[in-house]
């Protein structure tokens, strides 16, 4: 669903904090809630989608276990006000990957705000995306209580994240425009060690720099990634950290080196209460049909 005119979008947008041609990755989305109403968010995380609709990664065909993530979520019935999508939507760069995440989002009644992970290329990403209805929008006002921030960890051409200068500066900046707001921080990279080796090598590599800064602010709550695909629920300096299944290929959690897991795809749900608490859960698939080669070595 395209985001409603109230989000304001300019023509340029910001990688690592340099600005590009396209558009304007930092603006503003007001997401109108009734007074007192709890805000609820459905995740989806890295679908690792292709230009064709039959390639496959590690066994999986990604456009297939997304449009039957999609389908679940629908038969489901369960209202949501907003979707997230929390990076790696493309595994080949391509605008037609791009393309094809915005039909299936393009089937959820709500407005989808996204971030880019490790796989994505902006370039393709912003353009094909917008063209779609789904804005760069980064900083969501949801209802009278919340703020949602999206931040930029990718770091282009390798798997670990980082953010840069001006994306900390940028949160900070929204931290301090709106004290009275309960915040949800939303990137792809983890902060801290997952129990995976192989992964954690690809975590968020100046995660004490985004922690010196989140410590100063109670109001911070949660923190929302993707990447490690598993979901993961954490202590991490007084935050929560959430952690979400991707809607193909699952890592199996606690394991040295790379290692597939045969449950199922899945989504989270978040449910944003007006008290500053939050509550969620991660549903899955209830068919065995996308299980990975699980003699993968790695991708």
């Amino acid at each position: 669903m395209a985001l409603p005119a109230d989000s304001h979008n300019t023509h340029n947008y910001l990688v690592g904090g340099r600005q590009k041609q396209g558009y304007h990755l930092e603006s503003l989305f007001k997401l109108p809630m009734a007074s007192g109403a709890r805000v609820r968010i459905l995740q989806i995380t890295d679908t690792h989608l292709f230009a064709g609709e039959h390639e496959t990664l590690l066994g999986v065909n990604t456009f297939h276990s997304y449009r039957a993530v999609l389908d679940a979520i629908i038969a489901e019935q369960h209202p949501f006000d907003l979707v997230v999508a929390t990076g790696d939507l493309a595994q080949d760069h391509s605008v037609a990957a791009y393309q094809n995440f915005a039909k299936g989002i393009s089937r959820l009644p709500v407005p989808c705000v996204w971030l880019p992970g490790n796989h994505d290329f902006q370039p393709a990403m912003v353009g094909a995306l917008a063209e779609a209805g789904i804005a760069p929008s980064k900083q969501v006002l949801a209802g009278e209580h919340w703020q949602i921030l999206l931040l930029d960890s990718q770091v282009f051409g390798v798997p670990y994240g980082e953010l840069s200068d001006y994306q900390l500066e940028w949160m900070e900046r929204c931290l301090i425009a709106y004290p009275e707001r309960y915040t949800l921080i939303l990137l792809h990279h983890h902060p801290m060690p997952s129990g995976c080796t192989w992964l954690d090598q690809h975590s968020l590599r100046n995660a004490h720099m985004l922690a010196a800064i989140l410590t100063r602010y109670p109001r911070v709550t949660t923190l929302l990634c993707g990447h490690i695909h598993q979901d993961l629920d954490l202590d991490w300096y007084g935050k929560r950290l959430l952690a979400s299944p991707s809607t193909c290929v699952q890592f199996k959690p606690h394991c040295t080196n790379f290692t597939l897991d045969a449950v199922a795809p899945g989504w989270r749900y978040l449910d944003l209460l007006p008290d500053g608490g939050l509550e969620t859960e991660v549903h899955r698939l209830d068919s065995d049909e996308f299980c990975p080669d699980m003699d993968s070595d790695g991708y």
